[in-house]
């Protein structure tokens, strides 16, 4: 069961990220009236919310783009940075917007900062279990032991913590956004037809995380049912 859960959801969010590359690579075509580059526009905003000690770097490869709350960096990949287009415009004002969330301690960021160690340890544990653990757990159950039920006890609370990472990280990515887009509305720092485009590509760019959030409660949902039913 949890084999259709994992496919279904990676299906769907392979069908969403194929859009989201569809929608940037759209609007990448389309030049901004004010020619300016997203490294332009993300040095612009930072300056407008009062923020001087956070760097604009170039990355490797595509949509990498990511704000480094460690470094105050803002990452942004080639396309983005050099391009002067809605696309490059909407992602580097994302990624600031992050930059301005750290700034002024916006509350969801902080505590998915706090939950990251959490939940890089109970990624890995999950990864460890997909590759070996089910090789044992048909013998483990079939004796309906207490070790099955701490197994499922570890699972339960590992899902929790990924599941809640996911949904936190709705409110942070779409305050992103929408920091973003007030900002260059409020600017004019684009036209109607570019805020309307650069608002297009972040919906589906949010997007990809409410599928992560989707299938992360499944799960936690899927192993949760099993624990408290070994407990009946």
């Amino acid at each position: 069961m949890i084999f259709i859960i994992s496919i279904v959801f990676m299906l769907i969010g392979l069908m969403v990220s194929r859009r989201l590359k569809s929608k940037f690579e759209e609007y990448s075509q389309i030049r901004l009236r004010n020619g300016m580059t997203g490294a332009e526009i993300a040095q612009q905003m930072l300056h407008d919310n009062g923020i001087y000690d956070v760097r604009i770097i170039q990355v490797e490869g595509q949509l990498t783009d990511h704000y480094d709350p460690i470094s105050k960096t803002v990452n942004l990949s080639y396309d983005v940075y050099t391009g002067n287009s809605a696309a490059s415009a909407a992602v580097a004002a994302h990624e600031c917007g992050h930059a301005v969330q750290h700034a002024i301690a916006y509350a969801p960021l902080k505590m998915r900062s706090s939950l990251v160690p959490i939940v890089n340890i109970a990624t890995k544990g999950m990864n460890l279990f997909y590759m070996f653990g089910f090789m044992f757990m048909g013998y483990i159950f079939s004796r309906n032991t207490a070790l099955a039920q701490s197994v499922l006890l570890v699972l339960v609370l590992a899902n929790a913590a990924i599941a809640l990472f996911s949904l936190i990280t709705l409110p942070v990515e779409y305050d992103a956004s929408n920091r973003a887009l007030k900002w260059m509305e409020m600017k004019s720092v684009v036209t109607t037809g570019e805020h309307d485009m650069a608002k297009d590509a972040l919906k589906w760019a949010a997007l990809t995380y409410v599928v992560a959030a989707a299938g992360a409660v499944a799960n936690l949902l899927y192993y949760l049912s099993m624990y408290l039913g070994r407990r009946d």
